[in-house]
């Protein structure tokens, strides 16, 4: 083990003990008497309410287990098609070898994702055990909910690498065919087979707790659950990001350097890179997507058992978990109708863009779902409330969102697509500006798209807020914020195609990598082989295109999701806040007995009151560092990496770089990535803590400010290096301009944006989740401290939390620097003036 690796262990020590004994004095001084929050929060009796034809709620909840199952099956049984679907030995071979570097990245992050859940372990025992005085048994229910939580998203990340490198050889195998049908099928196959796997454990999960575990901690459980499921998302995206942009800038840099291909096989970057496809934007999202699905549900939930009227939750909780399962059936039925509707279009095309089935699939599978979220409401909940046209209302507040899953993948189209204007004018700046005007055009993208988007966002949440204001507050208080969790809830309906078409990336950047890497065109003989052992002529030049040009409809996809899953943290971000507030500000009656927010205590909420002011200062300056932090990581990693591959790279008598030199770059990814991820997380971590217990609504105020100003510069990220990613791929296949200056500042600009688009903007989005979800357990401790007359311990608390959290903004930077090993020029001239 290097010295570095070891510094690491020594730090994880000191960090794990220093949490504990703080965390165990907070503990220690919380004895007292428990006030009433979420923890508290009972399930309601799913049985006593009874639906068409007679069935009670339980029931239909119990046939979503059902339809679980089903989708189980389906995604296991694509899983056994891909692996049996035809592949050349060469192509296999680098498929399994990136899949057994894949391997151990991910058994390397699940260490360190243990040493993370200690942590958050620690604060649970002190909050439900000795502050909740919740018995032992219970206790550890709890944490175990968190462990599933984290296995489900630790889980579904390994499926998601699995079935995508078993479907990146077969890709790059079926484009030899000549024709570009299957190069497109079995990308999105794949992830199809992610897609129903990862939403169906995720609502099995979710039901399994309503329906089996005891309905007065069930609450609590829930949370448990979803803290644990959005710290595996966390870290998994966060180091994953890291990873795979150290990798790809590291090898992308060569064809500057060395002038040579992309993906060439001699460069030992390349299986690093191939990782990293993985590690980023396989591993990561699946996770992502795991935890986005599952906390926007606790969300809803925890708002429904909040402020719903009690006579109407179990009605409401019945119907947002039937609207789940029949987006699940609607998401299968529309893969099957697309795959008829493309097959009998492309199957037998010489020519196809690969654009337009995935958009079809998109607007099809949102279309269906809305039309059954109005069928299944109305024969649901036909007269909630007394109220016989209530059902429409809300079915059109979830259609907002529904409809936003189908017009935000083509509204970032406009900025990321090989045939928007902005992609074009990224290539047109380059010409004669090189790669200083490739990167001002990239960034003006980005800033166009965060206009658009934050637009877009916001008219379709006002629009639900319209709809919310028609009689849904008869229901309940805050109808308004129940409308955007609803948004939020609509986004993700089609979650198992929107997962599918963001996983359809990894595969396709895969596919053409290891038909460079597997060099199968050296292979003596490959033509007659091929036609003996498979039945057909493999056409290699046909085949080369139809990658290159597969793998820009991949990036503009993976471009797509990336907003509808940031969109949906910060829209479900505000259902979750509002459970803070509720327990801060607190329920009371009015006149006419409706239930409303103490308006005493909700004056806190203002401008007026400082600290919210200060609280919505600080989010952003949270945001911000945390773009530098990630990107300072990529950083020190991609030269550490570029310094170890212009050192060992081997360019003439050789086919291929070896195992032991590509293992090398993948162990200083992994390196980086874990150095950048625990710095990261302890920062998030110590600073929920601090701010927290600093006073409760400045971290409302705190949270709200992390929120919106995470979505603006994550749109603006994402955006921006998706412009500049497809502005390379268009010199490189339109243009066909590979090894030209043109494409030299394409690649710099393709570089800058890698950290834009899949490190920093991609882990806002589980950064915010995790801070709302963990920071509910945070305030509520800091409550209940404050009214046992503990005010001075939680400022002293507070003090040393924020000094802890700074300790390790300080190492995010200067603990991560590009050291070199001797004095640079400037340092020497700086010297020399001293002297």
């Amino acid at each position: 083990m290097t010295p570095t690796v070891s510094r690491l262990d020594r730090l994880k020590q000191r960090v794990t003990g220093t949490a504990l004994g703080a965390l165990g004095l907070l503990a220690l001084f919380g004895g007292t008497p428990a006030r009433a929050s979420e923890a508290d929060l009972k399930l309601p009796d799913f049985s006593s309410v009874t639906f068409f034809g007679g069935f009670d709620g339980r029931q239909l909840l119990m046939s979503g287990i059902a339809v679980c199952v089903l989708g189980l099956v389906f995604g296991f049984l694509q899983y056994a098609s891909l692996q049996k679907l035809p592949v050349h030995r060469a192509m296999l071979e680098i498929s399994e070898l990136i899949y057994e570097t894949c391997k151990t990245y991910l058994m390397t992050q699940l260490k360190f994702i243990g040493v993370l859940w200690v942590l958050i372990a620690v604060v649970m025992v002190g909050y439900f055990g000795f502050l909740q005085h919740m018995e032992p048994g219970r206790v550890a229910i709890i944490l175990l909910a968190s462990l599933v939580g984290i296995a489900g998203s630790c889980g579904v990340a390994w499926f998601g690498i699995r079935v995508n490198t078993f479907a990146n050889s077969r890709t790059a195998f079926a484009s030899l065919r000549g024709k570009p049908y299957p190069t497109y099928a079995i990308p999105l196959q794949a992830g199809m087979s992610i897609g129903m796997v990862l939403i169906s454990t995720e609502l099995m999960l979710m039901l399994f707790i309503l329906l089996f575990v005891p309905p007065d901690f069930a609450g609590a459980c829930f949370i448990g659950f979803a803290i644990g499921e959005s710290l595996g998302a966390s870290a998994l995206r966060i180091a994953g990001g890291i990873f795979t942009k150290i990798a790809d800038i590291g090898s992308d840099l060569m064809k500057i350097v060395f002038k040579i291909k992309e993906d060439d096989a001699r460069n030992p970057g390349v299986i690093a890179d191939c990782t990293g496809d993985n590690a980023g934007d396989s591993v990561g999202p699946s996770a992502d997507g795991f935890e986005t699905y599952g906390v926007t549900g606790v969300a809803l939930i925890t708002f429904i058992l909040l402020a719903v009227e009690a006579q109407y939750r179990v009605q409401l909780l019945v119907w947002i978990f039937m609207m789940r399962i029949v987006m699940v059936v609607a998401s299968l039925a529309s893969y099957w109708i697309n795959n008829a509707i493309q097959g009998a279009r492309y199957r037998n095309a010489d020519h196809m863009n690969f654009e337009a089935p995935l958009t079809f699939l998109v607007w099809l599978t949102s279309i269906v779902s809305v039309a059954l979220t109005f069928l299944i409401s109305y024969l649901l909940i036909p007269d909630i409330g007394g109220d016989d046209t209530l059902w429409v209302k809300l079915s059109a507040i979830i259609t907002c969102g529904t409809l936003a899953g189908a017009i935000i993948p083509e509204a970032i189209k406009v900025f990321t697509s090989t045939e928007s204007r902005h992609v074009r004018e990224v290539v047109t700046a380059s010409r004669e500006g090189g790669a200083s005007l490739n990167v001002i055009s990239g960034l003006v993208a980005g800033n166009f798209s965060a206009y658009w988007m934050g637009l877009i966002i916001a008219g379709l949440m006002g629009l639900a807020y319209g709809f919310s204001t028609l009689g849904v507050g008869a229901l309940m208080i805050a109808p308004a914020v129940f409308a955007f969790g609803l948004v939020a809830f609509g986004f993700l309906g089609m979650g198992p195609v929107t997962i599918a078409v963001d996983s359809y990336g990894p595969v396709t950047d895969n596919a053409q990598s290891v038909y460079e890497l597997s060099l199968i065109e050296n292979v003596p003989d490959v033509k007659e082989e091929v036609r003996r052992d498979f039945g057909f002529t493999p056409d290699f030049d046909k085949g080369k295109e139809f990658l290159e040009e597969n793998d820009g409809a991949g990036n503009t996809f993976k471009a797509t999701a990336k907003p509808v899953l940031i969109g949906t943290a910060v829209v479900g971000a505000t259902t979750m806040i509002f459970s803070i507030i509720v327990l801060l500000v607190g329920i009371t009656r009015a006149a006419n007995g409706q239930q409303v927010l103490n308006a005493v205590n909700a004056q806190n909420l203002s401008l007026l009151h400082a600290p919210f002011l200060l609280g919505l200062i600080t989010g952003g300056a949270i945001i911000y560092w945390f773009s530098g932090a990630s990107m300072q990581a990529v950083s020190t990693g991609a030269y550490r990496a570029v310094e170890f591959i212009k050192a060992n790279i081997q360019l003439e008598g050789v086919e291929k770089a070896s195992v032991s030199d590509s293992k090398k770059v993948v162990e200083i990814c992994t390196q980086y990535a874990q150095k950048g991820m625990i710095n990261i997380f302890l920062v998030v971590f110590f600073s929920t803590l601090a701010f927290a217990c600093l006073e409760p609504y400045f971290f409302v105020g705190y949270l709200i400010s992390i929120a919106i100003f995470g979505l603006y510069q994550a749109v603006f990220m994402a955006n921006a290096g998706g412009a500049w990613d497809n502005a390379k791929k268009l010199v490189e296949t339109e243009l066909k301009a590979k090894g030209t200056e043109l494409h030299a500042a394409t690649v710099v600009g393709d570089t800058v944006g890698d950290p834009f688009k899949d490190t920093s903007s991609v882990a806002l989005n589980p950064v915010i989740k995790f801070t709302t979800l963990f920071g509910l357990l945070a305030v509520e401790l800091s409550v209940e401290l404050e009214a046992a007359g503990q005010g001075t311990l939680l400022r002293v608390l507070s003090a040393v939390f924020f000094v802890l959290s700074t300790v390790f903004v300080y190492r995010s930077f200067y603990g991560m620097r590009i050291e070199s090993a001797g004095p640079t020029k400037l340092e020497s001239s700086a010297q020399v003036k001293t002297a």
